[in-house]
């Protein structure tokens, strides 16, 4: 008995993708507090466009071996507030691996004042700090580390100012 013909290929469904505003408003399982990622903010100047930017970086604690991976996460800015959604991870595609955490960079030109920075995980987890950015000074200070008021709120990242990777225009 023959098969039969096939007219079109099978659809498969698309994942859904969770929009950042829901995933700031879930609430997240109960679960223990666990380092998971560390944010560290510095100054670097780019010579090639010749402009100065607060980077932040974020990184996991754990190291990976046989592949190189990139933090994929979604960005949302209100006024002094930055919300970083962690949405997964990618795995670069390097030739070489390399033994190290996965990360990810973003470049803001440079601020000044107050800021917030809080992260979200996938399962509504929210951690923040407090910055207060000083360009002419070439100065960060990391003012205090908080969570916002959630239930089921836990610990998961460690806040800090990387000195070592401060870089300013000569």
């Amino acid at each position: 008995m023959p098969l039969r013909k096939v007219n079109a290929p099978p659809k498969i469904p698309k994942t859904r993708k969770k929009k950042a505003e829901s995933v700031l408003k879930a609430i997240p399982a109960p679960k223990p507090d666990k380092l998971e990622y560390l944010c560290k903010l510095f100054f670097r100047y780019d010579k090639t466009v010749k402009k100065q930017y607060l980077v932040i970086r974020i990184e996991t604690i754990a190291y990976f071996t046989n592949f190189t991976y990139e933090i994929t996460y979604d960005l949302l800015e209100k006024e002094n507030d930055i919300y970083i959604i962690i949405t997964g991870l990618k795995a670069r595609m390097d030739l070489v691996p390399e033994v190290g955490p996965a990360s990810c960079e973003l470049k803001r030109e440079s601020l000044e004042g107050n800021i917030n920075i809080n992260l979200a995980k996938q399962d509504g987890a929210i951690n923040g700090a407090e910055y207060l950015l000083d360009f002419k000074n070439k100065k960060i200070d990391l003012i205090k580390e908080f969570m916002p008021p959630k239930k089921n709120n836990r610990i998961f990242c460690k806040f800090e100012v990387d000195n070592d990777n401060f870089s300013f225009a000569d």
